[in-house]
């Protein structure tokens, strides 16, 4: 048996066709996911700022903004320093410039870094007495030029903290305000973000509601045939676990790409506007990136597909287990089922720790990889560092944005995973919605229903030729009680399902009225019969709502009239809350024969012209069959009524009996002259006698 047919036809991990059919439910909230992305686009630039940031303090605030660079006036190079940048001239060739006014590429173009000396240094103007006073007390520790006094970061550190901060009080002022811009750029990513997943998430809510309504209101219109072959716990997987497996996707991947890719583009282009040979030497680990994830992409496809198949496996077993349970315990097939558990559940073990492991080696791999690009910055930039060709400032800034920058590649294998899962869950909901629904009829009303009903050679079959009904032709008169028997196996249940178009016949026609159902408006056509089968059916709620079926056309009052009718008040009024007592799931907390007498209730309320009973009386006492037996007197009065029935007893007085036999109308009439003819009703009958009276002997 195979447990996971669906699994099988998954395709590709990302399908186009279907990513664009998803995205048709993203449609009508359009302007939502557009305000998302403008919100990921400025919480990106947040993102990206606070590295620049931290690079300004150091490279503005923390170190000295100065440095002594030596220009030989000779040098053509050296002219383009002094109209640029304009540095004071110490003495000699020595020039005190300020290093933070230089950008990166000019400093490069004009190979500065041969003339700029490694220490920094600040200064202390004359005219300032509150900072001349510090020079007075810490003479050693400055170098005059005119009316300035240097200091360089060396000595710097030597003088008094109280000296010190003073000195540095500009610097320590420009930490302040970037600490105060970075708390800022906090505080709006934090709102920015807030709002932006708000958003996200009620568009994603949004849109698995409307896939829920969708896929429900489209179940509604299929056929009842697809619902013989496809598992119920199948069809509510695909309206709630699939459908959350999409806005999964939605809210964590789709919209969050964007993101991923703003802000590598927006790293390199920093990187580059910093130092661009460091940030093409990060880009030499990129075909190294891009291979490691072309294999996981492709090892863990296949390792998501076997797994899915063992896990479907899995499932279905247990549900199949858990449901036979009584049959399994009454065979004593508990240490069967048991060893049968554990070899599937072993295969998804072992299923589930491939992927595992696809997933264990690509992780550490993208950690290597961004620890190499760590190694690179910290050796190239040191050096540069050093050489003077790059600030400390800016070495720091790549560090963080190097780890920002595999951020996303670190988190593409979940991604890809939740990909992966969506895409399946998207093909499975495509094919229940691609499902034809069953034919509504051509829209065709009739004023007036009398109740006629012909089946004129009617061929069905359930699947292919194997037909279930040949060449069946018999009519029933407006308000005729008619009563269909025969053997197992010989199409009475199935008649139901043709009248109601449950089913649709292939050869043939079925009349009502004179006017072939098939003509006839699908919901027109049910609203005139009522089908009270053998298994009644009770949902969840209490006494009232199963006999209205929430159909607000019919009233409190219609609904207790109908109850009372087929003589179901006289449990209903032993009931706690009478009316309105709960009903538990399929009416458990109710007997067979109290499910049956709700059920006879609900087809007197909804008034029926015709009224189809199905075995209806053959799981109930014998009282409270007299009770309904009684109620039928009075509910079959001015209907047509067709009754299938195996307890021939009770089918005395119908106007006519239909006997068929292998699809095939065999005998009609009434009891007595069907007996009198000693044919198959007549064998039926004898048989069924001599059953119930050698069951009173035994008694």
């Amino acid at each position: 048996m195979s447990y996971h047919w669906e699994e099988e036809k998954l395709g590709a991990a990302y399908d186009a066709a279907l990513m664009r059919r998803l995205l048709t439910y993203v449609k009508p909230y359009r302007k939502l996911f557009a305000l998302c992305l403008v919100l990921i686009l400025f919480i990106t630039a947040f993102e990206l700022a606070m590295p620049y940031i931290t690079k300004i303090a150091i490279d503005r605030f923390i170190l000295l903004p100065y440095g002594i660079v030596r220009l030989p006036t000779e040098d053509p190079l050296a002219q383009r320093v002094l109209e640029r940048y304009r540095p004071l001239h110490l003495e000699g060739d020595r020039y005190l410039l300020d290093v933070t006014a230089l950008d990166q590429i000019t400093r490069t173009d004009l190979e500065i870094k041969r003339w700029l000396e490694k220490e920094r240094y600040t200064f202390v103007d004359d005219r300032d007495p509150k900072l001349l006073q510090i020079v007075q007390k810490n003479p050693a520790a400055f170098e005059r030029h005119g009316p300035l006094w240097l200091i360089s970061q060396t000595s710097l550190r030597q003088l008094p903290l109280a000296d010190l901060l003073t000195l540095r009080a500009p610097q320590i002022e420009g930490l302040h305000l970037l600490a105060l811009l970075f708390v800022a750029i906090l505080l709006l990513r934090l709102i920015v973000s807030f709002a932006q997943v708000y958003i996200l998430q009620l568009s994603g809510q949004r849109i698995m509601k409307d896939m829920r309504m969708e896929i429900f209101g489209h179940l509604m219109r299929l056929p009842t045939k697809f619902f013989d072959r496809n598992p119920v716990g199948r069809l509510v997987t695909r309206a709630t676990n699939d459908v959350s497996a999409i806005n999964e996707m939605y809210a964590s991947v789709l919209v969050y790409l964007f993101k991923d890719v703003f802000l590598v583009l927006g790293i390199f282009v920093i990187m580059i506007q910093l130092h661009w040979q460091l940030g093409l030497l990060i880009l030499v680990l990129a075909p190294f990136i891009a291979y490691a994830t072309w294999e996981f992409r492709k090892r863990a496809r296949d390792a998501y597909r076997d797994f899915r198949r063992k896990l479907a496996k899995l499932n279905a077993y247990l549900q199949e287990s858990l449901s036979g349970m009584r049959i399994i315990q009454i065979f004593a097939q508990e240490q069967r089922s048991y060893q049968t558990f554990q070899s599937i559940n072993q295969e998804e073990y072992d299923a589930n720790m491939r992927q595992l492991k696809v997933f264990a080696v690509f992780q550490p791999i993208i950690h290597l990889m961004s620890s190499l690009a760590v190694g690179l910055i910290i050796w190239y930039g040191g050096w540069g560092v050093t050489e003077g060709s790059l600030t400390l400032g800016a070495l720091v800034a790549f560090l963080s944005y190097v780890e920002m920058l595999f951020a996303p590649i670190r988190d593409l294998a979940e991604k890809y995973n939740i990909l992966q899962g969506a895409m399946a869950s998207a093909e499975r909901i495509f094919l229940l919605l691609d499902e034809k629904p069953e034919d509504r009829g051509q829209g065709r009303v009739l004023a007036e229903v009398r109740g006629a009903i012909e089946f004129r050679d009617v061929w069905f079959a359930y699947q292919d030729e194997d037909w279930v009904l040949r060449g069946l032709s018999f009519s029933i008169k407006p308000g005729e009680r008619v009563a269909i028997v025969g053997p197992t196996g010989s199409g009475k249940t199935t008649i139901i399902g043709l009248l109601s178009r449950l089913y649709d016949i292939q050869k043939g026609q079925i009349l009502l009225d004179g006017v072939d159902i098939r003509e006839l408006d699908l919901k027109f056509l049910r609203s005139q019969m009522a089908v009270v089968l053998q298994d009644v059916f009770l949902f969840s709620g209490d006494i009232l709502g199963n006999i209205r079926l929430q159909n607000d056309a019919i009233s409190r009052e219609r609904a207790i009239e109908a109850a009372k009718f087929v003589q179901a008040d006289r449990f209903i009024e032993k009931l706690a809350d009478r009316y309105n007592a709960e009903v538990k799931e399929r009416g458990a907390t109710l007997s067979a024969g109290q499910r049956q007498l709700l059920a006879f209730a609900r087809a007197v309320a909804f008034d029926p012209k015709i009224l189809i009973l199905d075995e209806a009386t053959a799981n109930i006492d014998s009282q409270t069959e007299s009770l309904i037996q009684e109620s039928l007197e009075k509910i079959l009065r001015g209907r047509t009524s067709v009754t299938i029935a195996h307890r021939l007893s009770t089918i005395r007085d119908s106007d006519k009996i239909l006997v068929l036999n292998k699809g095939q109308l065999v005998e009609q009439g009434r009891h007595e002259e069907l007996l009198a003819r000693r044919g198959l009703y007549y064998a039926l009958y004898t048989l069924q006698f001599a059953e119930t009276e050698a069951i009173q002997t035994r008694t």
